[in-house]
């Protein structure tokens, strides 16, 4: 009798310290630019009316940071707390990228309480061997309960829906190669030759997503808070939208496409309203790195999807790390507030950590530093520089207003992407973004006091030597 007297108080308190811990909805869209949407840039011309409702009810972080400027690397980043430059990110094609002894955020929120749930795309690999068999290594393997998504981005193949740790069908089909006239061959309805399932239509993978999120929200009992990781593979390529949405802004394509993200997740916020989580959830939206819109695309339809930051995707420029990032926290974020204090994805972990009360060990998320004090109104403590790696491995580091990148070029998409440096010249970019946002201005050749100390702090930092 006293030995379940005990455990009825250890369930019992147990119980207690879950009731104050919010869910938790984190929606990743897939390559969506800091100025897409009017909350971040009001002379936009998409209408993301959700997106602005979200930044409108809490907190706009103007200075927030991907950990890489791709897909994996950022994804990595955000579930990690870890930077990607200190794993293989490269091995996602057949291999899982989180090692099974490495703590993520999911793993956090399941030992204290919650109940886990992925839906998306995951594009941190999978122990591939043959798509018959089962494929370790993946969300159900790294802390999530349950998952169903896509192994990558939708213009790559093979292109299947996973339940959990296994293919729904098997992609036994064979789609060919897309391209769309007036755009880059690697814009508008693109996506490459491979294999696909029979169930799966590129065009119905956002809207399936959608549907699978609203029902983990809807079939929630409550008796534990819910994580929800929502990871959208759009407004990526192939840009598909649908019906309404068709033609209804004058940015064509991809800005037909991003007014349909918006609505998909106007679904599931109403899922929580629905279901009456709203109240007791924290909502925190942002994009995995900037867009594919070139120079050409902002004067044809006169949208900067950057917002006068300089590059796009995979470039070691602001266009293509700092990010939209929103947070609705009710009762807790003020609404409508902005933070301009400099955060990257990493710092996910710390923060939700401190939220549920526990503290990290050094092995967790050793890149993650806390911002739930300026979520709360309260001054942000001290962070050390923020580190990234672009997608062409020019390494680079912010500092304050400084901003070090170690060449010269963009580092990524944007041409050139590299510059041999010129005898006599600056060997790398200096900026001050505040004085410069446009990273127009190279100080690196005026300021080399300042281009020592930075460089130094770098090392440091990939080295490991910074405590946290």
């Amino acid at each position: 009798m006293r030995t379940l007297f005990a455990v009825l108080l250890i369930l019992a308190a147990t119980l207690f310290s879950f009731a104050g811990n919010p869910n938790v909805l984190l929606i990743l869209v897939d390559d969506m630019g800091f100025g897409d949407s009017h909350c971040f840039n009001a002379d936009s011309k998409i209408d993301t009316p959700n997106i602005d409702a979200l930044a409108a009810d809490g907190m706009q972080f103007t200075d927030a940071h991907a950990p890489g400027p791709l897909c994996h690397l950022s994804r990595y980043g955000l579930m990690t707390g870890t930077y990607p430059f200190r794993t293989n990110v490269s091995v996602w094609p057949k291999q899982a990228v989180i090692r099974n002894d490495e703590d993520t955020i999911a793993k956090l929120l399941s030992r204290n309480g919650y109940d886990t749930a992925m839906v998306g795309k995951w594009h941190l690999g999978f122990r591939e061997d043959g798509y018959e068999n089962p494929l370790p290594g993946g969300p159900v393997d790294r802390g999530f309960d349950s998952y169903f998504g896509i192994r990558a981005s939708t213009d790559i193949p093979p292109y299947f829906f996973i339940r959990n740790n296994r293919a729904v069908i098997p992609p036994t089909g064979e789609i060919e190669a897309n391209t769309s006239d007036g755009w880059s061959p690697i814009q508008g309805a693109f996506w490459r030759a491979g294999g696909i399932a029979p169930d799966l239509k590129l065009e119905e993978v956002t809207p399936r997503f959608t549907e699978e999120a609203v029902t983990v929200i809807s079939q929630h009992g409550g008796e534990k808070p819910l994580f929800l990781y929502l990871a959208y593979p759009s407004p990526h390529t192939p840009w598909l939208p649908m019906g309404e949405f068709e033609g209804s802004v004058e940015v064509g394509m991809y800005g037909d496409f991003m007014t349909m993200v918006d609505a998909e997740i106007g679904e599931v916020l109403a899922a929580l309203d629905d279901a009456g989580m709203t109240e007791d959830t924290l909502v925190i939206f942002t994009s995995d790195n900037g867009p594919v819109w070139y120079d050409e695309d902002v004067k044809r339809f006169g949208h900067d999807s950057v917002a006068g930051l300089r590059g796009m995707k995979s470039d070691a420029w602001e266009g293509g790390h700092r990010m939209p990032f929103v947070v609705r926290w009710p009762n807790v974020v003020e609404a409508g507030s902005v933070s301009d204090k400099t955060i990257s994805f990493t710092d996910t972990m710390a923060t939700l950590a401190e939220a549920v009360g526990e503290d990290l060990v050094p092995e967790s998320g050793p890149d993650s530093y806390s911002f739930l004090s300026a979520l709360k109104g309260a001054p942000l403590q001290s962070r050390p520089p923020i580190v990234l790696q672009s997608g062409g491995k020019l390494m680079t580091i912010r500092s304050g207003n400084w901003k070090l990148i170690e060449g010269l070029g963009s580092g990524g998409f944007s041409k050139p992407s590299k510059i041999a440096p010129e005898p006599g010249g600056p060997k790398g970019q200096l900026y001050n973004l505040a004085a410069d946002p446009g990273e127009t201005t190279n100080l690196y050749s005026e300021r080399p006091d300042l281009v020592e100390s930075l460089s130094k702090d770098m090392a440091e930092i990939v080295t490991g030597s910074l405590p946290r």
